[in-house]
């Protein structure tokens, strides 16, 4: 079974997904509407243990609610404490990346 680490970018009509595994190689990347159902089907597709990141936001609370019901541990993130989105090249991929 599999550990892996997922950073959401999360915006009004789209999430940037960015998958890692634990020796923070990127194992999938995605685009997704921004919907329960489509969040949460995607994560029920990684098989093993799962760790997702977000930053604070209009869409936080839901997004933790609907997830915190799921098989992952949820951490949301301030982020104008997150060092790493501060620095470097900024997207969509790159901060979901980061997270």
């Amino acid at each position: 079974m599999s550990d892996y680490y997922v950073g959401l970018d999360v915006h009004k009509a789209s999430i940037c997904i960015a998958v890692l595994n634990t020796e923070g190689k990127l194992v999938m990347e995605s685009i997704v509407e921004t919907s329960a159902t489509t969040v949460i089907d995607f994560l029920k597709s990684l098989r093993g243990r799962v760790e997702v990141t977000f930053e604070e936001g209009t869409h936080a609370a839901w997004l933790y609610d609907i997830l915190k019901k799921t098989k992952g541990h949820v951490l949301v993130c301030d982020p104008r404490k997150n060092r790493l989105l501060q620095e470097g090249n900024k997207s969509d991929k790159v901060d979901a990346r980061k997270l």
